[in-house]
């Protein structure tokens, strides 16, 4: 499937559409830095379920550390699940090679548009997989750096049943990519990061796949690769270990030959924001574009969530889904609105956006359910660039630690809360992040979300 100007256009937003590459080291254990003053464009490639908007934290980052954003890409798989079984078709759902195909694409596309021989890539959880795979398929010689974050190496479980499973460290496709005496392609510099103990995916017990008290067979070293640089990022959970600031300086470091000039978000005096419209048919998350959705942004009080003044923008969009641009101020909160054709009306909160992005991709909220039914409101709080751990993190919903959020390991990324009645204001807080949301009435099939940007 070839990657046309339309399709990069819709996985990379405002990222320039590209993603860059890196100077190629001889072998798998040591990086070759850039030259000062030059860091090579880079890739990024999205977990399982995921989409290119997870990762404009990490681009805020780097172009605050002087990447220049059109150097940067970040990819959006179109079907971005894995099946169940790897060889057998599912709707809505992507076998690896699927994912190898269209990185493979994009890697050639970027290479075209930047005149550059060989790419970095940067991925989290399974685009760790579909990275390795494109290397060892043949595609090494494109790739210099491959940074793996929280990459699922040996698999969530090594059994002997389910060995069609992408995710399974016994199944054909991980045993093919370990085997060896090393398990990195010689000729591209291999980084793994990992959490120490709190990655759900790794972890040596079952409950967190459905099996509690049977051995998955891996432990806390799962996401670690003979011949690979791999490093202990600390108390990080599995989607931390791509997105945290710690995670950050260890990318830019590996990539670039040196430390980051820093590790904040620097504001820009005017900021532009555009996406894509995505949706959940069938409860599974794609990237295919939906077209006729509606998206409407206000500024909004960060005290009260109430609206301050008419729409800053509004536009539906066409048969490629995109949305904007838009133009805000870096120091309002805001509310989008997504009217999508078939799904809950969505109002989603925002902290203010420091810097411009054209990957602010929005996906409508899950439907309703049968448990919804008599709440007079449903507000949601997410954190897509991490979970909520308890009691490591604050996490605070209308002023209570929320219920259906388990202590421990990591694993809870989204807590809901129903409210008797709507229309008052609702502040979610994690750790220094703060939103206050309105809570619209769900009989008028609304919900409101509270999207953390940390």
């Amino acid at each position: 499937m070839g990657l046309t100007r339309r399709r990069i256009l819709q996985g990379v937003g405002a990222l320039s559409l590209l993603a860059g590459r890196f100077a190629a080291p001889a072998a798998a254990q040591s990086a070759t830095a850039a030259p000062v003053g030059e860091v090579p464009p880079i890739l990024f490639v999205h977990g399982n379920g995921d989409h290119a908007a997870l990762w404009i934290t990490t681009v805020w980052r780097m172009e605050s550390s002087g990447v220049p954003r059109e150097r940067m890409f970040a990819i959006n798989f179109t079907d971005p699940m894995a099946r169940t079984d790897d060889k057998v078709a599912q709707a809505g759902r992507s076998s690896t090679e699927d994912a190898r195909r269209e990185l493979t694409d994009a890697i050639k596309e970027l290479k075209q548009r930047t005149g550059a021989a060989r790419v970095a890539l940067v991925g989290n959880s399974r685009g760790g997989n579909a990275i390795r795979n494109v290397i060892r398929s043949g595609s090494g010689g494109d790739v210099s750096h491959a940074v793996l974050c929280g990459t699922l190496n040996h698999g969530v479980y090594a059994w002997d049943e389910g060995l069609g499973n992408e995710f399974n460290g016994r199944g054909p496709f991980l045993l093919g990519l370990n085997e060896g005496e090393t398990e990195v392609t010689a000729g591209t510099a291999f980084l793994t990061l990992r959490s120490d103990g709190l990655d759900k995916f790794a972890q040596g017990d079952g409950r967190f796949v459905g099996k509690p008290g049977v051995a998955t067979n891996i432990t806390s070293e799962g996401p670690a690769l003979k011949g690979a640089t791999n490093l202990v990022l600390g108390a990080v959970d599995h989607r931390e270990t791509a997105f945290h600031p710690r995670a950050f300086r260890e990318i830019y470091k590996f990539i670039a030959g040196r430390e980051p000039p820093r590790i904040e978000i620097v504001s820009e005096p005017v900021v532009r924001l555009s996406g894509l419209v995505t949706g959940l048919p069938e409860g599974v998350p794609t990237n295919r574009p939906v077209s006729g959705a509606t998206v409407d942004i206000y500024h909004v009080s960060a005290e009260t969530g109430e609206r301050v003044g008419g729409p800053l923008h509004s536009s539906q969009t066409g048969a490629d889904g995109r949305w904007g641009p838009a133009q805000v101020d870096p120091s309002w909160p805001l509310e989008f609105v997504l009217t999508s054709p078939g799904a809950v009306t969505t109002h989603i909160y925002r902290s203010p956006f420091p810097r411009s992005s054209d990957i602010v991709h929005l996906r409508p909220a899950r439907p309703l359910g049968a448990a919804d039914a008599a709440a007079g409101a449903v507000v949601l709080m997410s954190r897509p660039r991490g979970y909520f751990g308890l009691p490591r993190d604050i996490v605070l919903f209308d002023g209570k630690e929320p219920s259906d959020v388990k202590s421990g390991v990591p694993t809870d990324s989204v807590t809901t809360l129903r409210l008797a009645d709507a229309g008052r204001p609702v502040a979610a807080i994690f750790n220094q992040e703060r939103i206050v949301i309105r809570a619209w009435p769900a009989a008028e099939n609304r919900i409101a979300v509270a999207e953390l940007t940390y």
